[in-house]
Formats: C-alpha cells, structure tokens, sequence
C-alpha cells in the first residue's frame, strides 16, 4: 500500500530506514492544527498585521509554519503538497489535508537519509503549531482556540528540551544562534501562558 504521502523515492544502494510515530503523537498535531486552521481562516484581508513575532506580520507566521512542516517532515520524506503561491488560506489547507490522510501509525521510510529522530520531531511541529497559533490568533483579534492540556504537554516538553527548540528557528530567526528570553508569568498561570511565555512572549501582547 502507498504510504500516506503519496510515492515513494527508490534507492539502489540500501534498505530505507524505517521510523514509527505513534498514533498518540499524530492525533494531538492534528488536533494542534485544527486551531491554528481557524486563525487562518480568519486571515482574509489583514495578512500584514503585525504579530508578537517582530520579524513576521500574519502571512509570514502562516508562511513560517508551513516551511516548519516542509523542512522537518515533508522534504526529507520526498513529499510535496500541491499547494497555490499566492493564497495562505488555501496554501495551508493543502498542508493540513495532507496531515489528515496521515495513517494512526506513520510508517515512514527514509530512502538514503540519516537517521532522523521523528518521533522526536513531530511533538516539535505540535509545539511550533500551538504557539504560532497564538501568535496568529493575537495579531487578528481572534478567539486563541489552544487545548490547555496539548499546551500543558508542549510546556514540560520545552522545559525539558529547551536547547532543541532553540536550534529549531523558533525565537528570532535573524540572530545566529536564537537565545529565548522567557517572560515571567505568575506560578498560577494556565499553560497556555505558561507555553508562549517560555517561548519569549509576552501573554498581554495586542496588536498596535
């Protein structure tokens, strides 16, 4: 049976590597990217708002997480979605199609490549969606539609694996070596707060 992606890329000098993500990691990005597919549909007409990403108005975060998505799981897997130039709403959508016709337990093979730690990498796309959805969400005036438990789950992961994230392209894209600068919240706080705050924003931001 053809892979979720569509065909594979043969190699003629050495078995594929064969990875596994869970069914569990799978269905909470899905569930990331339902959120962050709302903001977008809210975007018509105000792409250059300015967002908490100084570098981004609202088109490039779109933009930002469907490079994130090409670089991290899609090219290295030969996969490209059809995907219009010119319209974000409709450029994510393919990419969330694409997300949604994925099996319960991705089976994916590497043909060639290095060894690759998706597993590793999938949470790190959830994480990357939940906080660009925030971020999205602000800069339009939207509802931020985040489950607080994916959040609260995406908090202990960047805590644990905050150099990762760093390395990621996450915080400010411009500086050689991104350096997060966590903004303090109060030991009260919702994860949501607590997840945009650790990853250098500020949870009182509004759009200028």
């Amino acid at each position: 049976m053809a892979p979720w992606w569509g065909a594979t890329r043969p190699t003629p000098h050495r078995p594929p590597r064969h990875h596994v993500i869970s069914g569990d990691a799978v269905d909470r990005h899905l569930r990331a990217c339902e959120g962050f597919s709302f903001a977008v549909g809210d975007g018509t007409g105000r792409w250059d708002r300015p967002t908490p990403c100084p570098e981004w108005n609202a088109r490039g975060v779109v933009e930002h997480v469907i490079g994130f998505h090409d670089v991290l799981l899609f090219r290295p897997l030969g996969a490209k979605p059809d995907r219009p130039k010119d319209d974000p709403v409709t450029r994510w959508a393919a990419i969330a199609k694409v997300l949604r016709g994925a099996d319960d337990d991705l089976k994916i093979s590497v043909p060639g490549g290095p060894d690759m730690e998706l597993a590793r990498l999938v949470p790190m796309l959830t994480t990357d969606v939940l906080v660009h959805t925030w971020d999205l969400a602000k800069a339009l005036g939207s509802p931020v539609l985040l489950s607080q438990n994916l959040c609260a789950e995406a908090y202990d992961a960047a805590g644990r694996n905050i150099v990762g994230i760093e390395k990621s392209g996450m915080y400010e894209p411009s500086v050689p070596v991104p350096v997060p600068v966590p903004v303090p919240v109060p030991d009260g706080a919702d994860s949501v707060t607590k997840l945009v705050a650790l990853l250098g924003r500020d949870p009182e931001w509004r759009a200028p």
